[in-house]
């Protein structure tokens, strides 16, 4: 599904790390921004129950909620979208925006031919989240997003002062936005 309007340029990602800061920084951002509800540590009723409060936050102020999960529980959840390895995630997206991740050529390539709405390319900086692995940089990062067809949205150690830094004006952050 191609999004008919443009995405938001502003994503916060859940993490078990910023789960306290969740409200707080869903209501901080512009009007109209992103929210990708990951809570990997969560598990069955516990991560649903947490998913519905936040996206009751999200959805007051407008924001799209993305989920990383499967198209049918995303749909059964009430999700605008769902997040992952554009492998894992389809054929079955039902109606469902599809944010696929990719770190490499390869990934950017396979999230092409199966007609992803948006990319999350990273790392682009050095990130908590992985410590230790090797990042993007700003001029491989510009490589790599030439070569999407869906935009791209730029996470890893990801802040407004890096945003700038990078020139790119459509980025996601964990710590960055929390």
């Amino acid at each position: 599904m191609r999004y008919s309007t443009p995405l938001p340029k502003l994503w916060l990602l859940s993490d078990k790390r910023n789960d306290a800061a969740l409200e707080t920084a869903l209501r901080k951002l512009p009007r109209g921004s992103g929210f990708i509800y990951r809570h990997y540590h969560l598990d069955g009723p516990d991560r649903l129950a947490r998913f519905q409060v936040l996206g009751r936050v999200a959805r007051a102020c407008e924001h799209l909620v993305i989920l990383a999960d499967s198209a049918l529980t995303a749909a059964e959840w009430g999700a605008d979208g769902i997040y992952g390895a554009p492998k894992s995630l389809w054929p079955t997206r039902a109606g469902l925006l599809h944010f696929a991740t990719a770190h490499d050529l390869a990934e950017i390539g396979q999230a092409n031919r199966l007609h992803a709405d948006a990319v999350l390319l990273s790392p682009v900086f050095a990130t908590r989240s992985h410590l230790g692995n090797k990042v993007l940089g700003p001029a491989r990062f510009r490589m790599l997003a030439r070569h999407s067809s869906a935009p791209v949205i730029a996470l890893g150690g990801m802040d407004q002062y890096r945003a700038l830094t990078l020139g790119w004006d459509c980025w996601a952050a964990i710590d960055g936005l929390s």
